[in-house]
């Protein structure tokens, strides 16, 4: 009888010290979220509420990484306790081809596995592939990489197609539910969304090689730095025990491979497919961040920030700021305009510039940075959807980075509005621009295009890879101002900040490159099946433009051709800069695009596909000349 007192009395005391206060923190993080929906962002309360909320949100986070469940352990013939530390699915490089893997990091041993195809109503089981252990796992150095097989990329036009039919296969699901449609045409559409989603998880191209001692190299593909970094910190540790090389017999390794089911963390393929209705769809929109400092660094070293968004179930390098050099204490205060496509999550990873040469990729012929540093935040609607400026803290590695961040809705960003100063040139048409400069291409178009082509055109992700926001509106400023100073500017500037001005030159421009005016035409031209019929239609909506216009595009054209022809450096195809340019060219004004515009997801799904096929179109087409397309012009009507 005492000694079960004494149990229950334990147990209270447990659900009294523990459980509760826990209990409690959960329940307020709730009550939190719910008060936030409740209450208006201009409410001065309203940074309150938020802050509180990341503290209960960042207090669970801890809680849950430290608790170590004991459901992650099989326990082995002889009686030996096995813990699984990490799982996640990889692309691992087969046979010269690419294959989907559950990848299970054990204390002791690392196995790749594949989930066996079994019929309707029986039990799922993996099916081991191979495995390694620790003590005989090792990372190959970047010059024994050679002899591994090399990494082929897919070409940028399939990603970009899958994405598009994704899009739409998303916005098809949505009608069918909001119609009410039939439940089996809403699964027939998951399924094939699914097909394809699956498919792009394919696509990664940063490798993480590893080795057997005793024999064979691996090699996986991962979507992001980050990721690889995760898996060769979590085996690394590992190694620091006393590990014992072994060989599993059949029974230990059939029992290890059964127990990988009920063990694994990792339960879905990371696609929206398998996202429950009522799970987030993401932000899709802008991102603004800022990068301001970071502390923590024992010796100087030369250190940069780079950031990281999810899109389309992986992660994606989005911006980069400039190298801090010589400090144990970099200050960067770089702001960054991120566009989010369905994103639910940004990473910021810690860098130290590495100088030797002798440190090279095999695989993209890159010097080998170290990381210093990592940490991923989420990118809560309810905290990241205000007027004001968050900042936060994200601790990795004992280094601490401070930022800032703001979100702009896809709604709000695509605005074309009119610059009330008339005397610049943002935000002013372009026939006024080029009358009052007597020119035909703008100057600032042509000398952003110049200073590009000099010393940017072999820069990796040259228009894609984000400026720092505070250079690109310094440059916007001269410009507007027409500074006499505006070379020597151009010329001390980084090349990414110039190109992000041209960008948002086009961007800010009252109505788009091609006008208002045409673009249902465009969108029309863009759909026909006949390749004559849409050759006549496409070159006749050219020759429809204003001549300040159509000359622009034309040079603007044949600038993106001369960049694209250096893709094996700068990895930026045709298509990849038709996805960039295309909707900053073609996105009608304000006034006209209400007709276009239904949920936030569907903007990118919808016209923006279109918008791309139209600069691709012409990006492939061979070379147009003004001249002759008006010489054309008394062959054909100019009506459309």
């Amino acid at each position: 009888m005492e000694i079960l007192l004494i149990i229950r009395f334990c147990c209270n005391c447990t659900y009294a010290l523990l459980y509760k206060p826990i209990d409690r923190v959960t329940r307020s993080t709730l009550v939190l979220h719910d008060l936030l929906k409740h209450t208006p962002v201009d409410h001065p309360d309203y940074p309150l509420l938020q802050d509180a909320l990341r503290i209960s949100q960042n207090f669970l986070s801890s809680i849950n990484e430290d608790i170590d469940p004991r459901r992650t352990a099989v326990t082995t013939p002889k009686g030996e306790t096995r813990q699984l530390v990490k799982d996640g699915f990889l692309v691992e490089v087969s046979e010269g081809s690419r294959k989907l893997r559950h990848v299970f990091l054990f204390t002791d041993v690392l196995l790749c596995a594949k989930l066996k195809k079994t019929s309707a109503g029986k039990h799922q089981q993996y099916d081991c592939k191979w495995y390694i252990p620790l003590a005989d796992l090792v990372f190959p150095s970047p010059e024994e990489s050679e002899a591994s097989p090399q990494v082929h990329p897919f070409p940028d036009h399939e990603l970009e197609d899958m994405k598009m039919k994704i899009s739409a296969l998303k916005s098809e699901i949505q009608k069918e539910k909001a119609n009410k449609g039939q439940s089996r045409a809403i699964e027939r559409l998951k399924k094939k969304m699914f097909e394809n989603e699956f498919l792009l998880l394919l696509f990664p191209t940063i490798p993480l090689r590893i080795h057997n001692r005793n024999g064979k190299s691996y090699l996986f593909l991962l979507s992001s730095d980050y990721e690889r970094s995760e898996w060769r910190e979590a085996i690394q540790k590992l190694q620091k025990k006393d590990l014992q090389a072994f060989v599993l017999s059949s029974v230990e390794l059939q029992v290890l491979t059964g127990s990988c089911f009920k063990l694994r963390t990792v339960h879905n393929i990371p696609v929206t497919s398998n996202k429950d209705d009522d799970e987030s769809p993401g932000l899709y929109g802008f991102l603004h961040v800022i990068v301001h400092s970071a502390k923590g660094f024992k010796q100087s070293a030369n250190l940069y920030c780079t950031l990281e968004v999810d899109s389309f179930g992986y992660f994606v390098s989005k911006a980069k700021t400039r190298v801090f050099r010589d400090t144990t204490e970099p200050k960067w205060d770089e702001e960054f305009e991120i566009e989010l496509e369905g994103s639910q999550s940004l990473r910021i990873l810690c860098y130290e510039k590495c100088y030797d040469k002798t440190k090279v990729n095999k695989d993209n012929n890159e010097i080998v940075d170290k990381i210093m540093g990592k940490g991923q935040i989420q990118l809560d609607p309810q905290t990241v959807e205000t007027k004001n400026w968050h900042t936060d803290v994200i601790e990795m590695n004992g280094i601490k980075v401070e930022f800032s961040m703001k979100f702009t809705s896809r709604d709000m960003s695509l605005k074309r509005t009119p610059s009330k100063k008339q005397s610049g040139v943002f935000g002013v048409k372009i026939s006024v621009v080029t009358k009052r400069e007597r020119s035909k291409v703008p100057y600032i178009v042509r000398q952003c295009v110049e200073e590009v082509e000099k010393r940017g055109i072999e820069e990796v992700g040259i228009y894609r890879i984000s400026g720092v926001a505070t250079d690109i509106q310094a440059l916007k400023a001269v410009f507007d101002a027409n500074n006499k100073d505006i070379l020597l500017m151009l010329s001390d500037m980084d090349i990414n900040a110039i190109a992000g001005t041209l960008k948002l030159y086009f961007r800010e421009l009252p109505e788009p490159l091609l006008t208002d005016r045409l673009y249902p035409a465009f969108m029309e031209g863009i759909a026909l099946s006949d390749p004559a019929a849409k050759e006549n239609c496409m070159m006749h909506l050219l020759r429809s433009l204003p001549d300040p216009n159509l000359i622009t595009f034309l040079f603007l054209l044949e600038h993106l051709k001369r960049v694209a022809e250096k893709e094996p450096v700068n990895k930026m195809s045709l298509h990849n800069l038709a996805t960039v340019f295309g909707p900053t060219l073609l996105r009608p004004s304000e006034v006209e695009s209400k007709a276009h515009l239904t949920s936030a997801a569907d903007i990118w799904s919808h016209d923006v596909m279109a918008q791309v096929q139209v600069l691709l179109y012409y990006l492939q087409h061979p070379p147009i000349s003004f001249a002759e397309l008006k010489r054309n012009t008394l062959y054909f009507s100019t009506d459309v």
